[in-house]
């Protein structure tokens, strides 16, 4: 796809939000898989003047529902048909354009939004402006060993969520970088995405990828492939070794979030786990706490006042800023928020899901080697019945790997539910024998 081509499919898109009532300052939700409809519907929102809200194709209807009554979009893209496949880096898909009703236009200067599930209470609507989004932009043209102009980008990483977003398809527009969406991400797939053009290549994806593709047997020699670059959570150490050895190429790791984007970064795993904080970036560690410096908040609407203070956010991640050498080290969440796959999970959000089911009593989800529930049930059709009632609200990486029927949930002396894990195992034990 050229750039020409592209500019005439983002105007003949422009005219389809036109024609159903997009104006400047109106409002667009985009639920698209990842595709060119999903690119040119965002590229054209903007052109047209809109706040463009991204919303995973991945979420059930369920979460799709809460999602478009927190945005309350005037519009709304979305597949034809709807699409399945774990496993497809990308989509052939035709799109309508849907006008909602009860839809506001935009209550805020912000181009993009995005939901992003907090550690405490519900959803916040994160929102960047321009500036901000140029200003990562920048961030990333500044980032030693990203990619360049005349460079290739295979991007696994997820184009609705701010890596794939911003350093896969707008970094790429913005530099000249090419940018390539695989067929599927299995290891054949993302290694022939690679071998298809000889230019220095750049695959950008998860932890979880990275150790897909470092089990891979005898894969094909790619001289082409200068490194892989994943973000989201921490990469194992035998991880790092195996991918090194077998392709002969480097694996970096970035830190970032969807208030600010990237803040981190090391491009060639030599200081891993440490990273050096993104050219630009204001960045310092207070009581453990990993604090941003930003010149105005990332959310829109009511939220915590304790999140953003004096032009301070806080990320909520723990980390230790090295002085003397400058170097960040991400030592992990400080609330109920965790990663699965590279993407953010938040356990209260599953567990309200899960604790708003009809027949459930309670719920407590907790992160133990996966994610895991604890749940009472008012009778055994309800117990029958829990798995399948939340896989119809919960996207597939949210699902607790095991869910635990308990008589009743242990708890603490002040009538808490009790959120240790061994404590949880060991009544779900306990009741498995009664």
């Amino acid at each position: 796809m050229s750039r020409a081509e592209l500019r005439r499919l983002v105007a003949d898109e422009q005219e389809r939000l036109r024609a159903a009532g997009l104006t400047a300052g109106g409002t667009l939700a985009v639920r698209m898989p990842p595709s060119l409809g999903c690119v040119v519907a965002l590229l054209a929102g903007w052109r047209q003047g809109g706040q463009v809200a991204l919303i995973d194709h991945r979420l059930t209807t369920y979460e799709v529902g809460k999602a478009i009554a927190r945005l309350t979009p005037q519009l709304v893209v979305e597949p034809v048909a709807e699409v399945t496949g774990r496993l497809r880096g990308y989509f052939d898909v035709h799109s309508r354009i849907t006008p909602l009703p009860g839809g506001r236009p935009a209550v805020s200067p912000h181009a993009l939004l995005q939901l992003s599930s907090g550690s405490t209470g519900p959803s916040k609507v994160i929102g960047r402006t321009v500036s901000s989004l140029l200003a990562e932009l920048e961030r990333y043209a500044r980032l030693e060993g990203f990619p360049r102009r005349g460079e290739r980008s295979v991007v696994l990483a997820s184009i609705v969520h701010v890596l794939g977003l911003m350093g896969g398809l707008l970094h790429g527009l913005a530099a000249g970088v090419q940018v390539v969406l695989p067929g599927m991400q299995t290891v054949d797939g993302v290694l022939k995405a690679v071998a298809a053009g000889p230019e220095p290549t750049t695959i950008l994806g998860v932890p979880s990828q990275a150790a897909l593709l470092a089990a891979a047997r005898s894969p094909l020699a790619l001289p082409q492939l200068s490194r892989l670059i994943v973000g989201g959570e921490l990469v194992k150490a035998d991880v790092r070794e195996r991918f090194t050895r077998l392709y002969g190429a480097q694996l970096g790791a970035m830190y970032g979030m969807t208030e600010a984007g990237v803040i981190a970064a090391d491009l060639t795993g030599a200081t891993s786990p440490a990273l050096t904080p993104a050219p630009g970036m204001e960045v310092r560690v207070a009581e453990g706490q990993i604090l941003l410096g930003l010149p105005e908040t990332p959310y829109v609407g009511q939220t915590d006042p304790t999140r953003f203070v004096d032009g301070w956010l806080r990320t909520k991640d723990a980390g230790v800023l090295d002085e003397s050498t400058g170097l960040l080290t991400v030592q992990g969440r400080l609330d109920s928020q965790v990663s699965v796959g590279g993407l953010k999970v938040d356990l209260s959000e599953v567990e309200e899901s899960i604790s708003t089911l009809p027949g459930v009593a309670d719920a407590v989800v907790v992160q133990g080697t996966g994610i895991e529930a604890f749940v009472t049930v008012t009778d055994q059709h309800t117990s029958d019945g829990l798995a399948d009632s939340v896989a119809a609200r919960l996207a597939p990486y949210k699902r607790p790997r095991a869910l635990h029927i308990l008589t009743e949930l242990p708890r603490t002396v002040t009538g808490k539910p009790v959120r240790d894990a061994g404590v949880l195992r060991a009544a779900a034990r306990s009741a498995a024998l009664t």
